[in-house]
Order: structure tokens, then sequence, then C-alpha cells
């Protein structure tokens, strides 16, 4: 009788575990019933099982899914509509290198909807950027006096700081190369604003998915505290310094007037950038919550793999 009462509560337990968490929590290997014995014996049994209880209604809230931050939203809106200038661009492209009839340039003064739309896009992005604003990321907005939040720390540290002039150094090269083959008329100015197309797309996949600056170089936790997130519109905008166009140097311009904006701030008010003198910074102060959207990322990737690998093993056998 005993051992039946046991194995009853087990199973309801165990069951009660499998729908509060959609099974994802428990698996029945690693489930203790230790404490049932005390359930069916007396009051401690009652201390026990809220402890589970409360325990289970922990980590169902840790593993509940989160909705997506106004902030990120806003990044997924910007890669949608990146990517669709690149890929008009790129039509465009392949359209005029068909004709063959003068420069890529020219053919896309002929057809000037492509350059308003795609140069009023950037130039209203980055004019924002030079105020604060509560739908960018903490990355951009560390600058501002008004989200400078005193924690009490004195020490400044920025452990990616070094690392800058190396990402600058490689930056330049990169595009010095681009640039040289321009200069030898193996690449044409089409090119050059396709590659500038193609960085603001792959500017967004660094804020969403991975970032090689982050992981190779700089290793900050988060895009809140990266050192050069402002340096985004001058990086996207290089190549432009090879192409004699007055719109491009437009776009060229306004990028590092940004970038000088950011360097001088830093240069003028390092605790705004530091998460140790800055609360702002800090996690509990973070509006945009891409970490958490990250690790959901990873997790299905992970479960993919897993079912993936579950999959083969079947097709094996």
């Amino acid at each position: 009788m005993y051992r039946n009462c046991v194995t009853f509560v087990r199973e309801m337990v165990q069951n009660t575990a499998h729908l509060d968490t959609g099974g994802a929590l428990f698996k029945e290997e690693e489930i203790r019933f230790s404490f049932l014995e005390d359930l069916l014996i007396g009051t401690a049994g009652l201390f026990h099982l809220r402890c589970y209880m409360e325990q289970t209604s922990k980590n169902r809230d840790v593993h509940k899914k989160r909705k997506l931050s106004a902030i990120s939203t806003l990044h997924y809106i910007r890669l949608v509509y990146r990517s669709i200038l690149f890929v008009l661009l790129l039509f465009s492209y392949i359209s005029f290198r068909l004709e063959k009839s003068g420069t890529v340039t020219s053919q896309l003064e002929k057809r000037p909807i492509i350059i308003v739309v795609t140069w009023s896009v950037f130039v209203i992005e980055m004019i924002l950027r030079f105020f604060p604003s509560n739908y960018e990321s903490p990355g951009s907005q560390k600058q501002f006096s008004k989200n400078y939040i005193k924690s009490g720390e004195t020490d400044i540290v920025i452990p990616d700081n070094n690392a800058t002039f190396l990402v600058a150094l490689i930056w330049i090269v990169l595009n010095a190369f681009f640039g040289a083959l321009r200069m030898r008329n193996i690449l044409d100015d089409g090119i050059l604003i396709l590659l500038c197309s193609f960085y603001s797309v792959c500017d967004m996949i660094c804020i969403l998915f991975f970032c090689p600056f982050q992981t190779w170089f700089l290793k900050n936790k988060c895009c809140g505290t990266c050192r050069i997130y402002n340096w985004d519109y001058a990086m996207m905008f290089t190549p432009l310094f090879f192409v004699a166009e007055s719109y491009a140097w437009s776009l060229l311009v306004l990028s590092i007037a940004l970038l000088i904006r950011w360097e001088l701030t830093f240069y003028l008010h390092p605790e705004r950038f530091s998460e140790n003198t800055n609360e702002y910074l800090r996690c509990r102060n973070c509006k945009e919550k891409l970490c958490a959207h990250k690790t959901q990322l990873k997790t299905m990737w992970k479960e993919a793999e897993a079912y993936t690998e579950k999959r083969i093993r079947r097709l094996r056998k």
C-alpha cells in the first residue's frame, strides 16, 4: 500500500512538472523524489513540496520565451530594408552591366529614385545618431550625458580599448585593397557602392547574430559596452572614398563627423563608456535585451543540431 502511494505521487509530480514546463526542463532520470516519503509521512513533506513548486515556478520563468524589445525589433526592421536595398542595387548593377552603355554611376543617375531612396535612408539614420533616443541601442547612446548614471566607482575600465587600433588598421588595409583595384579600373564605382550596401547588411548581422570584431578582437561583453559601436557608418561608407560623386562623398563626410563626435566624447568623457563607472551600461538597466534574444537563437540552433544528429543516427541504423 505504501509503495503504491509513493508510485502514485511520483507519477503525479512527474506529470505536473512535465505540463508546467512543456517537457523541456524535466527528464525522468534527472528528477529526484527523495522528498516523497516525507510528503506521505508528515508536515516536513509540505515544506519540501512548497520548495519544489517554488523552484518549478522559477525555472519556468527563466525558460519562458522573451519578447523582442522595441530596440531589437527596430534592428530587424533595419536588417530587412537594408537587405532589400542591397538586392535592388545588385539587380540594378547587373542590368546596367548588361546594357553596356556608359558607366554604372551615369546609369544610376538616369534612375534617380534609387540614389534618392538609398541616400535618404542612411542620411536620416546618421542624423538621428547625433541625438539621444530611446529607440537606439545603449551601445550608441552611452555617449550622451543624460545616459550617464554614476555608479560610485572611479576606475574607468575599458578592456577592449587597445584592440580598436588593430580593428581600424585591418579595416583601412582591407578597403585600401578595394580602392587600389578601383584605381586600376579592375573594379568600378558600382562595385564599391554595392560593397557599402553589403557592409550595411553585415552591420545588422553583427548586432543581431554574430560579430567577428567582438568575438575575435574586442572581447566586449555585449553591444552596449562596445568601444567602436558608432564606427559603424564610417566603416560602412569607407569604400565611397574612391567614388567621385557628391552623393557618395556626402554620406562619407557625415559618417566621419559621427565618428569624430564619438571619439571626442570618448576622450573627454571616458567614464560614460565604462560599465564600471556608468550604471546605464549594466545589465539591469538595459532596455535592448539583445543578449536574451541571442541566447534563444543559440538554444534553437543547438536543438536543431541535436535533432539533425538524432535523425542521422536513425537513418544509419
